[in-house]
């Protein structure tokens, strides 16, 4: 089958996950269209299933990411789905900022139109070496505050690759 993995990122955790979920779904016999949206990849090639990623970045995804599906909402709507919302608060265990989560999901599929069959929260990571001067002192606060020990210099992953490649082989068997 041909899976759509659409995604849009912002220091580039989300393209490792959608790397990620195209090189399991070709490892099960399925067909992977990778699709950068922020690189002018605007058209929705035919697939049977569609995975769309992105990232939380202050309250909402990325603007290609929500243009893309408002664009393709009909076809969207049309087949499996499922929404990868790749966030660093996913890796907690908050329930305001869960609850948030569930918001920021919810206010991009009523704007967008598309309704996923799924929305997973996928935790992300800490990109220090992808982060300017600024950032990475806010990001230091945010881990702190977290009481996270992370290397200002280095990244740290939270991302839970073992659960994302079940949920991905369940979609890929539930879709096809």
């Amino acid at each position: 089958m041909d899976i759509l993995i659409a995604y849009a990122t912002t220091e580039g955790q989300t393209e490792k996950i959608a790397r990620f979920c195209a090189d399991r779904l070709a490892a099960r016999g399925h067909r992977p269209l990778l699709l950068h949206v922020e690189s002018g990849g605007e058209d929705m090639p035919e697939c049977g299933a569609a995975i769309l990623a992105a990232s939380v970045h202050v309250g909402k995804y990325q603007e290609a990411l929500e243009n893309f599906a408002l664009r393709h909402e009909l076809r969207l709507n049309a087949r499996p789905t499922v929404l990868l919302a790749v966030s660093l608060a996913a890796a907690g265990d908050d329930a305001e900022e869960w609850d948030d989560l569930a918001r920021i999901a919810d206010a991009f599929q009523a704007r967008s139109g598309w309704r996923a069959g799924r929305v997973v929260q996928v935790a992300g990571a800490f990109r220090f070496s992808k982060y300017d001067f600024f950032r990475r002192l806010a990001m230091r606060w945010i881990a702190h505050q977290k009481g996270q020990q992370v290397d200002p210099h280095g990244d740290r992953e939270y991302t839970d690759w073992d659960a994302l490649g079940a949920l991905i082989d369940d979609f890929a068997d539930h879709a096809a």
